[in-house]
């Protein structure tokens, strides 16, 4: 509708028509406007008299929309549905932004949860909204604010600050790393693989062996694999900076020192996504954080 005419929305009747479609029935949508099943039907009527059409098909029990009806419904959904979510934000008389931040899943459990609780205190009309993913992600179907991964920074279309790298190195029980005096040692046990293929023979290399191939699981996540390794009583290659937690409480041991930088995590977003105030928030507070 042009601006002209926009002063003469009947709001009443919208809302009266879209909660009838949804329900299909006056009654249930009058219960829902908190007016009666006449008011509701005479709204819908007096928007059917302005628009020239008619929306709804009277049935002996309840309603079924028309063509014209079945157009109109999504669009008025979705529009409520909009109004409904930027008035939320208004809560305890303050505008809450919403962030949503899309991470790769040992990103968020082996460093940003345990820092969110801070975040909140510090900012708490930043709604935050976070979301994990397998290092694989689309900023521009999925509509995210950020994205957290790992790799080198190279992905196209997106503005990528590095946040730090993240040495790989062995990881495992305590029960297998007694086992392991020697890194040539680790051939004669089960090691665990991401399915980005060179880390073992990378980290070999590091270690000054002659690599050799290793035929263990696949994992598309290095928290994942590392808790595989626990219970299997296997070996892992991950990041151990993610796993402080438990490589502090013992429950997973490096038993070798050498390591190997494979990449890093960086920060992502869409080059063509405005910067909202709350993503400049976010990204300052992250970028002082891992100083």
């Amino acid at each position: 509708m042009t601006d002209s005419y926009r002063h003469r929305l009947p709001l009443n009747a919208l809302r009266a028509f879209e909660a009838s479609a949804r329900h299909l029935s006056f009654t249930r949508a009058g219960l829902e406007l908190s007016v009666t099943q006449a008011a509701v039907s005479q709204q819908v009527r007096l928007l059917e008299e302005q628009l020239g059409v008619v929306l709804f098909i009277r049935l002996p029990r309840g309603l079924a929309l028309t063509d014209e009806g079945l157009a109109l419904l999504p669009v008025l959904s979705r529009s409520f549905d909009q109004i409904e979510s930027l008035l939320q934000q208004f809560e305890d008389g303050h505008y809450h932004e919403v962030l949503s931040v899309s991470v790769v899943g040992t990103f968020a459990v082996g460093w940003l949860l345990p820092r969110l609780a801070a975040f909140a205190d510090l900012y708490p009309y930043i709604d935050l909204r976070i979301m994990t993913h397998n290092n694989v992600v689309n900023l521009a179907a999925e509509g995210v604010d950020f994205a957290i991964r790992f790799g080198e920074g190279l992905w196209p279309l997106a503005e990528n600050t590095p946040l730090f790298s993240a040495a790989h190195t062995v990881l495992c029980s305590e029960k297998i790393a007694n086992k392991l005096s020697h890194p040539l040692d680790l051939k004669e046990h089960n090691l665990m693989r991401s399915y980005r293929k060179d880390e073992w023979e990378k980290w070999q290399i590091a270690a000054d062996l002659e690599p050799w191939r290793v035929k263990g699981p696949i994992f598309d996540s290095s928290r994942l694999m590392v808790e595989a390794a626990l219970l299997t009583d296997s070996i892992a290659l991950a990041p151990s900076c993610m796993f402080e937690h438990e490589l502090s409480a013992g429950t997973l041991v490096q038993p070798f020192e050498t390591s190997v930088t494979l990449g890093g995590y960086w920060l992502s977003r869409l080059k063509s996504r405005p910067v909202t105030s709350a993503m400049m928030i976010f990204q300052n507070w992250l970028l002082a954080e891992v100083k």
